[in-house]
């Protein structure tokens, strides 16, 4: 028996072929045009077919009627299994949301003055977000007179960059910006997998900061 469904998404024609968009559309009974170019479940133009023609072939195969692509004139229909498309179609969107990797930025804040166990131990934190898979943000703020000093600040975030070339890249070298001077690092097996596969993955704000 064919449901009508309520649903999110259309198709749109890209080459020759019909692939699927989000926007609003109608099937089976919502459906009022007087014609429709039809597409079977197959992929085969049908050709331009009045309404009860289009239904009737949807009532023999019994599939759903679709209409994908509702700008058209006429509009074009497809005949499917409704139901069972959209089931695939949230199985495929919960594996992909399953397997995507959410890569934060940590922020590792210094100072010129830094002695060597604190600068360790700020390293050590920053290679472990690292190892993660994750960015890390590594800042050196100057206070006063330090500003006079900015060479400090760079020589610093170079050791920084060379104590965690094992497991990172840099991003972005040292850059002044206003009292701060700042550096970007990147997990070097994720940017090595992203470079293979141009895959892009989706950042977000920091959420942790290292003082």
């Amino acid at each position: 028996m064919r449901i009508p469904f309520q649903v999110s998404i259309f198709y749109s024609k890209i080459g020759g072929a019909f692939t699927i968009a989000h926007t609003a559309h109608q099937i089976n009974e919502e459906i009022h045009d007087k014609e429709v170019r039809l597409i079977s479940a197959t992929g085969e133009q049908l050709g331009i077919l009045s309404l009860a023609d289009a239904m009737g072939k949807a009532n023999e195969a019994e599939l759903d009627l679709v209409k994908i692509s509702p700008n058209a004139v006429p509009p074009v229909c497809k005949l499917m299994d409704y139901g069972k498309y959209r089931f695939e179609q949230t199985k495929r969107d919960k594996e992909a949301k399953k397997n995507q990797r959410i890569v934060e930025i940590k922020e590792v804040r210094m100072s010129p003055g830094i002695d060597s166990n604190d600068l360790n131990v700020k390293i050590r934190n920053a290679q472990r977000f690292l190892a993660d898979g994750n960015r890390v943000k590594v800042a050196v703020r100057f206070r006063g007179r330090e500003m006079a000093h900015t060479d400090i600040g760079k020589r610093l975030l170079e050791k920084f960059a060379e104590a965690c070339t094992e497991v990172a890249t840099v991003d972005k070298e040292p850059k002044l910006e206003g009292r701060h001077m700042t550096m970007f690092l990147s997990c070097k097996q994720v940017k090595e997998t992203k470079g293979k596969n141009k895959e892009s993955k989706e950042a977000k704000p920091a959420t942790q900061t290292e003082e």
